[in-house]
């Protein structure tokens, strides 16, 4: 199984990294990306994207913060997984 943390010297993750990490289907990576709401690099030809760790890490940190905002809870991701 894929994960940022469960390889932590994969710098660099595919769209189906991604999209088993973020529990989805690689087309809504494909859409984050094309969209410009998660960071990436083009590799060579078409549509050859790589999403850096860190980059993703810091979009999940950005769609808490959004739920965060809309729901009025000022609590982080941890202190829900009591």
């Amino acid at each position: 199984m894929s994960s940022t943390q469960g390889d932590p010297g994969r710098r660099f993750l595919t769209l189906p990294d991604v999209a088993e990490i973020l529990a989805t289907s690689v087309a809504q990576v494909r859409a984050l990306v094309q969209a410009g709401e998660l960071r990436y690099i083009q590799i060579g030809g078409r549509q050859q994207y790589r999403i850096e760790a860190v980059e993703l890490e810091k979009y999940i940190a950005r769609m808490y913060a959004e739920a965060d905002a809309k729901s009025g809870s000022r609590s982080s991701p941890a202190d829900g997984a009591r």
